[in-house]
């Protein structure tokens, strides 16, 4: 597959699951009387990551997140020549999201962008329940860490065929249901960009300023799953034991 089609395909993943899943936040969350809350975030960021894989994972590998591409590397599933392409459609596709989702917001009377921070991740007095720095980078690296351990593997050779995008889904959706409380949930640095870059222009820079722990704690959570994995599963091809001498050579032995 050429690498043109591969990060398009990022492109508009990265988009869909921006769009779906920080649009679910800011124009529906709180709606009156009809809101559909925390739970139907989590279940908005987690039917976009499925609905994307099923439908441009035959042509990127479906990652959407600079997280997902660093930890399949670190696994061994994926190529470094190939992490910078991916991680700047990725970027993109997140802001091109955030500024769609602006002009939307910015439809209804009263909106104000600075205000609202379209649904971008946050610490301490940007935590939704004011959690403090520790606790934020901690749950980014721990769930952005079983985020990765789901994806290698579900898409193990060795696992089922064809339903890794449903434990994908379900995992991010179980990772929002944990963690918006505390950060609004990353796992991504690029859906946390996005937002955060939008929301500068609209004269709040807190979310640049806060962006820092977005991208590293969840790209120490995927590099370490990567590591974990490869040792789990005995991918690394270091670890292969040799195949055993063929009975012949066995018997052979045995009579010297």
């Amino acid at each position: 597959m050429p690498l043109s089609r591969k990060v398009t395909a990022e492109f508009l993943g990265t988009l869909w699951l921006v769009l779906g899943g920080c649009g679910s936040a800011v124009l529906a969350t709180a709606y009156p009387t009809l809101g559909i809350g925390f739970a139907g975030v989590s279940l908005a960021f987690g039917l976009t990551v499925l609905t994307a894989a099923y439908a441009l994972g035959h042509i990127s590998g479906g990652h959407f997140n600079p997280a997902v591409s660093l930890g399949l590397w670190a696994g061994k599933r994926f190529p470094a020549s190939e992490l910078l392409p991916y991680i700047i459609a990725q970027l993109l596709g997140a802001i091109a999201a955030a500024g769609i989702l602006y002009l939307i917001a910015n439809g209804k009377e009263g909106f104000d962008l600075a205000a609202s921070g379209l649904a971008s991740n946050g610490y301490a007095d940007h935590s939704p329940g004011k959690y403090t720095v520790l606790a934020a980078f901690i749950t980014e690296v721990v769930l952005t860490f079983f985020f990765l351990i789901v994806i290698l593997g579900s898409t193990n050779k060795n696992a089922p065929a064809g339903f890794a995008p449903i434990a994908i889904g379900l995992c991010l959706t179980l990772i929002h249901l944990v963690s918006i409380p505390v950060t609004n949930t990353s796992v991504n640095p690029a859906r946390s960009t996005g937002p955060a870059l939008v929301v500068m222009f609209g004269g709040a820079s807190w979310a640049v300023g806060q962006l820092w722990l977005f991208w590293i704690a969840p790209i120490l959570g995927a590099l370490l799953a990567g590591f974990v994995h490869l040792w789990l599963s005995g991918e690394d091809a270091g670890a292969t034991p040799p195949p055993p001498p063929p009975p012949a050579a066995e018997k052979a032995a045995e009579n010297n």
